[in-house]
């Protein structure tokens, strides 16, 4: 499988991010987590230890990486360079693992706008396009907060989109237009994530703008994932029934991806 997580900035799409991926690789399967966030803390929340986290260089920081792949010059914007880079090897010699979870760090990346085609994002498409996942492998990319990386077709050939929402209308405004943007690039399969959910009025307000088929689950509101990244660890370990929630959604996303 290979998922992309989004959402407007705040909802936690990082945090379910990091617990998906934590709990695939509890299930034995080979998990590649790419954070493409520009405001990269996904391997905190995957609750890597700080000594590890120094260790990772993020991708559009080797420069000479994408250049060599893309056939760019360092550093260089606009010019023209290759749309079908090498990927394969990229995430055994560039990962960190813990966890029993590889992470990937795309970094910060200067794109000049919205829909701007750069090399580190080419780089990242590629990857994402044509990396070759075998039957126990899964690739979940926690993608930057908004809808610019549509612009940019980062995100366009996965299996599923998520887009994680909180009861309220300013993230259901985030997934109408992610909707509509990912099914103007091909996108189909595009999933919605309730977090924070206090009760079944929460429930029941994100489900009158959602199609019941097209809400994975919920996620219950818990203070102890609040306080997990005050502790610096995994939300993943903070409680048992998040674990259940995050489980039960995965469940239902194998059975409507296959």
């Amino acid at each position: 499988m290979k998922i992309a997580i989004t959402g407007k900035g705040g909802v936690g799409k990082t945090t379910f991010a990091a617990m998906i991926s934590r709990l695939y690789a509890e299930e034995g399967y080979s998990v590649l987590s790419v954070d493409a966030d520009p405001d990269a803390n996904l391997a905190l929340a995957l609750g890597f230890p700080k000594q590890l986290i120094d260790e990772i260089t993020p991708i559009s920081e080797l420069k000479n990486l994408v250049a060599e792949r893309t056939g760019s010059s360092p550093g260089s914007f606009g010019t023209m360079f290759k749309m079908n880079p090498k990927v394969n090897d990229i995430p055994e010699k560039y990962c960190k693992e813990y966890n029993g979870v590889k992470v990937l760090t795309m970094g910060t990346v200067d794109t000049g706008g919205s829909g701007c085609v750069c090399p580190e994002h080419v780089l990242l498409k590629a990857l994402t396009s044509h990396l070759i996942l075998g039957n126990k492998d899964v690739m979940v990319m926690d993608m930057e907060a908004g809808i610019e990386h549509l612009g940019r077709g980062t995100a366009k050939n996965v299996d599923a989109f998520i887009v994680v929402v909180e009861p309220g209308e300013r993230s259901l405004q985030t997934y109408r237009k992610v909707k509509k943007l990912a099914s103007d690039i091909g996108i189909e399969k595009i999933f919605v994530v309730g977090n924070k959910i206090r009760d079944e009025k929460d429930k029941n307000f994100i489900l009158g703008e959602v199609e019941t088929a097209h809400c994975l689950g919920f996620i219950s509101y818990n203070s102890s994932v609040v306080d997990s990244d005050r502790s610096n660890l995994s939300p993943y370990d903070a409680n048992a029934q998040i674990k259940e929630e995050v489980r039960s959604i995965s469940n239902k996303l194998k059975g409507v991806i296959k």
